[in-house]
């Protein structure tokens, strides 16, 4: 089915440190663009989620031979009609940063009162081989915005992201917990299940599933 790699087609540091550990145990070996592809960049121009994720899995494996894995992520806030989206990583500017990112968030939010915050975190998994995808995976996450940032743990929008069954944002959550519980976490497992499930499959099971199913 593989080597024994899967290589992990993102430039976010956060990401590929969820995503590795999730993998921790198990026999497949997630790797990074540098390893393999240093230098080569893909620049995002779908409109969801998963079109994003598609077209990067598309591009890297194109050029690496083996199973590549790509994400695209975010956050949705209803009160903004879906805002930041597929923009969360530059909803600030030509220049942002998480900090930015989540001042702008609050300055957006400062007149909505608690019970109108309502938000979710969405990813979506696509794995592809050889310029074919493979399966698409979603895992997504509710929960509400907070008044100020909470926590130093993760990244990005975690610090505002408060998740109402632990009564934390997700950078106050140890890793280990969040993973379990985050939009991440939850499309890593149908990832996983997905690749073991392959594994007792008979052989040349893996390209042959071209179809992408959620």
């Amino acid at each position: 089915m593989t080597d024994g790699r899967i290589l992990l087609a993102t430039q976010n540091p956060g990401k590929v440190r969820e995503i590795r550990r999730a993998f921790r145990g198990q026999s497949l070996k997630i790797i990074g663009l540098e390893d393999v592809l240093p230098g080569l960049s893909h620049r995002e121009r779908g409109k969801t989620f998963s079109a994003n994720a598609r077209a990067k899995s598309l591009y890297y494996s194109r050029r690496w031979g083996g199973l590549t894995l790509a994400e695209d992520s975010g956050l949705e806030i209803e009160a903004l009609d879906g805002a930041p989206g597929i923009r969360s990583a530059r909803f600030s500017g030509p220049k942002p940063s998480d900090e930015k990112n989540n001042r702008k968030v609050l300055r957006l939010l400062r007149e909505v009162p608690a019970g109108e915050r309502k938000a979710r975190f969405v990813c979506v998994m696509v794995l592809a081989k050889k310029g074919r995808v493979v399966r698409e995976f979603r895992g997504e996450v509710r929960g509400r915005i907070g008044l100020a940032p909470q926590g130093a743990s993760g990244f990005g929008y975690d610090p505002l992201f408060y998740y109402p069954p632990l009564r934390r944002t997700f950078a106050e959550l140890p890793p280990e917990v969040k993973n379990a519980v985050s939009h991440r976490g939850r499309a890593v497992l149908k990832l996983r299940a997905f690749l073991e499930a392959e594994k007792k499959a008979p052989p040349g099971g893996l390209p042959g599933r071209a179809a992408a199913r959620r």
